[in-house]
């Protein structure tokens, strides 16, 4: 078994995937998964938005100008929303729910990378990312998008961390 170190130490972010299928029992283990992620009151007001058909992800990649282009690419495409009625700290956990795809991908042998929606523009001048997809995906108006988590083999090879090399810097002891 893995350790939480492990997975930490090797998870980069993949904008490159091979054109290889995920299995539906990965797919099945990673949606699984992001069902066990914390949230504020267990009020579990994500949801989930599956996306793995071609013609949709490239249609999903053109939701904004810039950062998207790879998701196009992905066999496996999630969109992680949340029903801002039903808690006041919806972005919080949908962060955390999009870091438990990332790492159940990884643990698969997966790569992944986080597309940020939530307060970005469209190509379309005016039109943010968030209703561009809502529109495509027919996302209740209640519902935010948060981001889109990218998901598949990855066809380039990242570097692990070098932990000599962290920022230690960043850790204020008092």
């Amino acid at each position: 078994m893995k350790t939480f170190k492990d997975l930490a130490i090797n998870r980069r972010s993949h904008r490159k995937f091979t054109d290889m299928a995920i299995e539906q029992e990965k797919i099945d283990s990673i949606l699984q998964t992001v069902l066990m992620a914390p949230a504020g009151k267990r009020a579990n007001e994500w949801f989930f938005y599956v996306v793995t058909d071609k013609e949709k992800s490239l249609k999903l990649s053109e939701c904004k100008q810039f950062g998207a282009a790879f998701v196009k690419e992905a066999p496996l495409n999630i969109v992680v929303t949340a029903d801002t009625t039903k808690s006041d700290v919806w972005i919080e956990d949908c962060s955390i729910a999009a870091i438990y795809l990332q790492l159940a991908a990884q643990d698969l042998g997966l790569g992944s990378c986080w597309s940020q929606v939530r307060g970005r523009e469209s190509m379309t001048e005016g039109v943010m990312a968030e209703d561009y997809i809502k529109k495509l995906l027919n996302i209740p108006s209640e519902y935010a998008v948060e981001c889109i988590i990218s998901i598949g083999y990855p066809a380039d090879e990242r570097q692990l961390y070098n932990l000599e090399k962290l920022p230690y810097e960043k850790i204020i002891k008092s």
